[in-house]
């Protein structure tokens, strides 16, 4: 199978902006409220659809099902892309919320997953900043009060980033992003989310928006306390090659520099982003650019397939372990 581009999955939320377009290349209207770019996704009506290509106007959904073996290798047999991959543009502070793992998701919607995740923040704001984790010591009990006088923030870990910073978010991590970041998320292929604080704000009826304290509360985890961005692991080679995450969900690399690579022979598929600058993806019958913002789902079954960066190329490399 050759690389796979998808037509990316716009989404319009009130905390969304334009960077989506101005930045990474998004086909956007005019409306300032852009805030995800679903790149690769098969979660149930949400599906990514092959832009071109032998597979042209299949969805991600049909390709695991027609080509389960040859898309993803070692890990055929699954009847679900595993992964859903994101740009997210904040230009509002998003609520604070949980995601549960599986065995909750599970009890509460037996069609979804959990979701873990991670970031890769590609832009921020000198005073942009992260809420992820619990303070040192917050119980439940804790939380509990901090909900009904409204000091929410007081209990929660901050943290600034800047572009390159890599946060992990397992699942039951209480967390916030702030406006001013722009960043590329990787998860479980999951749209499972408990709103835990939504800051005071209303709803578009003028009443406040839905709150899943409850459910949220049971799906935190309260012994994980403050999260804090990751430090790499860096492989030797002539190029320069990171681990950033690996946990049983999902595995992220980055590979940085101005020297050609190649991509492992691995019986796994790879989900490529390019997070800065540009650079060209050859195969033995085709070359692909890789312009800032682009995303190409390597299968399992593959050529071989060459990196040529140029332009500072920071891609990101996501598989399964």
């Amino acid at each position: 199978m050759q690389p796979l581009v998808f037509d990316p999955l716009l989404k319009r939320i009130r905390w969304g902006g334009q960077r989506l377009g101005s930045v990474l290349h998004k086909s956007i209207g005019p409306e300032a409220d852009y805030a995800e770019s679903w790149e690769i996704a098969d979660h149930g009506a949400d599906q990514s659809i092959v832009s071109g290509g032998e597979f042209a106007g299949l969805s991600l959904a049909q390709l695991v099902q027609q080509q389960n073996v040859p898309l993803l290798g070692r890990h055929a047999g699954r009847d679900q892309f595993p992964l859903l991959v994101k740009f997210l543009d904040a230009t509002d502070v998003l609520s604070v919320q949980v995601h549960p793992d599986d065995r909750l998701a599970k009890e509460y919607d037996p069609t979804e997953n959990g979701k873990t995740e991670a970031w890769v923040i590609l832009d921020a704001d000198a005073d942009s900043k992260l809420f992820v984790g619990l303070k040192t010591g917050v119980t439940a009990t804790d939380l509990r009060a901090a909900l009904d006088d409204g000091t929410v923030e007081q209990v929660l870990h901050r943290l600034s980033v800047q572009p390159g910073d890599c946060v992990f978010v397992p699942a039951g991590t209480v967390h916030a992003i702030s406006s001013g970041v722009l960043l590329a998320e990787i998860q479980q292929s999951s749209d499972l989310t408990y709103r835990l604080y939504d800051w005071g704000r209303m709803g578009a009826d003028g009443q406040p928006r839905e709150v899943h304290i409850e459910a949220a509360l049971r799906c935190i985890n309260f012994e994980r306390g403050p999260v804090n961005p990751v430090c790499p692991v860096v492989f030797e080679g002539d190029h320069r090659h990171e681990e950033l995450v690996r946990c049983p969900h999902f595995i992220l690399q980055r590979h940085s520099g101005s020297k050609s690579f190649s991509m492992p022979h691995d019986d796994a598929f790879h989900v490529l982003m390019v997070l800065a600058g540009n650079g060209s993806l050859q195969t033995d019958h085709e070359s692909l650019d890789l312009p800032l913002g682009k995303t190409v789902l390597l299968p399992a079954d593959r050529t071989d397939i060459e990196i040529a960066p140029a332009d500072d190329l920071v891609l990101l490399d996501a598989f399964l372990p």
